[in-house]
């Protein structure tokens, strides 16, 4: 009878467990998109000129916190968010991204480490200037077509407008390109002649890339663009 009862017992304890672990993945997802949502941080000309000086000075900070190493990105998972989130310090951001048509409005964040990518765009390489050259960001691409770079992919057409801003300026640019093209393509990163935007996301399998491209229209001071295009701007980032 005792055996009975342990035997009972733990196919009991085995089915509450395998429940747990069933809500677990059924809710991993809302919950890490929850997490990335509500990351709202304060940008302003200040916070941004002390992470330019941290990167021209190398600090330690600055070391620590910023990759350039493509090869160490991975998918998104919710312990990534989960650390990134608790880690907001690591994240040196140095301006925003924002697409009106596609809903996307996010911070720019210095080099594609895991928990950079996880709450920001990231910078591609460490030389780019907004309005000069090419200026390439990365992004994840999530299920969610409201998160990150998900608009990007859902959303995102030619003709659209793109604007970078590093606080003190805007920078416009018009989509002239939607391709998608091979992980491998890492000559879409390097500096160009021409100044031009390029996003980058992954495609719906992961395995390619979704490369966006806008032609640099022109450039005037936070202060002078449009009311609606400056609460865009200095409003709160949406993730």
């Amino acid at each position: 009878m005792r055996k009975g009862f342990l035997k009972k017992l733990l196919i009991n304890i085995v089915f509450v467990l395998l429940i747990i672990v069933a809500l677990g993945l059924i809710f991993n997802r809302q919950i890490k998109n929850e997490l990335i949502k509500s990351y709202h941080p304060t940008i302003t000309r200040k916070t941004v000129v002390q992470a330019e000086r941290r990167a021209k000075k190398q600090t330690p900070r600055h070391k620590k916190n910023v990759s350039y190493n493509f090869k160490k990105v991975k998918s998104l998972d919710f312990q990534t968010a989960a650390e990134a989130r608790m880690n907001t310090n690591r994240l040196e951001v140095i301006g925003e991204v924002l697409l009106p048509k596609s809903h996307i409005h996010l911070p720019i964040g210095l080099g594609v480490a895991n928990t950079t990518l996880a709450l920001a765009a990231g910078t591609m390489r460490a030389d780019q200037q907004m309005g000069k050259g090419n200026y390439p960001l990365a992004g994840h691409h999530m299920v969610n077509p409201n998160v990150l770079f998900g608009p990007l992919y859902f959303k995102t057409k030619v003709d659209d407008h793109v604007y970078l801003s590093n606080m003190k300026r805007v920078y416009q640019y018009k989509v002239y390109q939607r391709t998608f093209i091979a992980a491998t393509r890492v000559d879409v990163v390097r500096q160009t002649k021409q100044p031009i935007v390029t996003l980058v996301t992954c495609d719906a399998t992961g395995a390619g890339r979704l490369m966006i491209r806008g032609k640099f229209q022109k450039s005037y001071r936070l202060t002078k663009a449009t009311p609606k295009l400056k609460r865009a701007l200095l409003g709160p980032v949406n993730n």
